[in-house]
């Protein structure tokens, strides 16, 4: 997502750009909202011109039917349409549902991978690396569809709607515990620490998800500003940032994070460029580093997964003209494109409480690297270990970074174990739950 001051811009530059309702009831799924979601497409819309000249708004059963149709296929994998209050809760991390997420290991077996702090189970005491056996008193493998995915059938994220889940714990004991959804506040530091390796102290921030603090101005994160803090004040002198499970979020908070990350002899030099539409030539923008805290580090390892989107992609790729990167883990997901809500460029959207979210810019780095749909290589092929909590040593994407900094190489055994799963939880979500996802 664009950042606030820069929407902020274009609100004031900006227009109403299609017809108006008097209706004060909002009624989603009329033809008028359909023309008006076509015509702020071809508005804003990135690939604009791939867009079809005109289409008939009674051949589409709802407005989400209509965006799928029309979009640029198969590289716009990402635009979505969704409400207002929606779409602002999530980038604050204002959620709803159970509060976790989940991965499979080498051996098919399915654990919790992050569970928020004031969530139904973080209160509840969840941790990452309990083993789910059973949802609702069904094993996993009765949830696996007829494509290899799953869908567990934990229903919407709405207050009130309980499932139950029997786990097994790390001491092989198993508990079953009835979990009712309900709003929380999401964190996004999981975890921080610093390990001493060899004569060095290596910081290690594991970071979910790029969601600011609400009320703070400019918009960016307390989370990120503290654990900053942390590190700064330990004084690391290498750095592994674990975003296996970061689908994005805001770009003020990624800005935040490069701002902290970059050496203060490169600030003042060119983040990252934005390109919008050919008809929207003088929205083009440009974003340049501004130092803050004392870091100063010329290596930074990374580790990723295909969870690993968006606002990830964007730190990564706008410091690699700066600085030694390593990436461990697996391939990045690959999206070098990014939107901003336009509901309030267009009044019909705006009073029917309409979303739409598409693709309306992409990024290059200092370099002009723009294209990287399929996302970054890992430089070093690591499976995921979600049985282990997490600073466990023991875990295999973790332990390779330590290794990596200690001898310079990665135990060939880590690499020959890789695994990919075939079906993993980003590919359970799409549009704005894909971008920030959690059950």
């Amino acid at each position: 997502m664009k950042k606030l001051r820069w929407i902020l811009g274009l609100l004031v530059l900006g227009c109403w750009s299609c017809q108006t309702t008097d209706d004060p009831t909002p009624n989603p799924q009329t033809d008028v909202v359909k023309d008006a979601i076509f015509s702020t497409m071809r508005e804003w819309y990135f690939w604009n011109q791939e867009l079809p000249n005109q289409i008939t708004t009674a051949d589409y059963s709802s407005n989400e039917e209509l965006l799928d149709d029309i979009i640029f296929k198969p590289l716009d994998r990402f635009s979505y349409i969704t409400t207002q209050q929606a779409f602002q809760n999530a980038f604050v991390g204002r959620n709803a549902g159970h509060g976790f997420g989940f991965a499979f290991n080498s051996e098919e077996r399915l654990f919790l991978t992050f569970v928020f702090e004031e969530s139904p189970a973080g209160k509840d005491g969840w941790q990452r690396g309990w083993e789910i056996i059973q949802i609702n008193g069904k094993p996993i493998a009765e949830y696996q569809t007829s494509s290899g995915g799953y869908n567990f059938e934990l229903g919407p994220a709405d207050p009130g709607i309980s499932n139950s889940f029997t786990f097994r714990l790390p001491d092989g004991s198993t508990t079953t515990r009835t979990n009712i959804k309900a709003e929380y506040q999401s964190n996004s530091v999981l975890h921080q620490d610093v390990f001493q390796i060899g004569n060095k102290k290596v910081g290690y921030w594991v970071y979910q998800s790029f969601k600011a603090t609400a009320g703070l101005t400019p918009t960016r994160s307390q989370e990120v500003e503290n654990s900053m803090n942390y590190f700064i004040g330990e004084g690391i002198e290498e750095f592994i940032i674990d975003l296996r499970y970061n689908g994005g979020g805001s770009v003020a908070v990624a800005e935040q994070i490069l701002n902290y990350l970059i050496q203060p002899a490169n600030s003042g030099r060119l983040m990252y460029t934005n390109k919008l539409n050919d008809i929207k030539t003088s929205f083009n923008d440009s974003e340049n580093f501004s130092k803050l805290g004392s870091l100063n580090l010329n290596r930074l390892i990374f580790i990723t997964s295909r969870g690993s989107a968006s606002a990830s992609e964007l730190v990564i790729n706008s410091l690699n003209p700066y600085m030694d990167l390593v990436l461990i883990g697996d391939n990045t997901f690959g999206k070098p494109v990014g939107s901003f809500p336009l509901s309030r460029y267009n009044r019909t959207l705006a009073d029917n409480d309409v979303e739409l979210v598409p693709i309306t810019f992409a990024t290059a780095n200092a370099e002009g690297k723009a294209e990287y749909f399929e996302g970054f290589p890992a430089d070093f092929a690591v499976g995921d270990s979600p049985q282990f909590a997490w600073g466990d040593t023991r875990d295999s994407r973790l332990n390779a970074a330590l290794q990596f900094i200690l001898d310079g190489i990665i135990n060939g055994r880590l690499q020959q174990e890789f695994y990919r799963p075939s079906w993993e939880m980003i590919d359970a979500f799409k549009g704005l739950q894909q971008e920030f996802p959690s059950y």
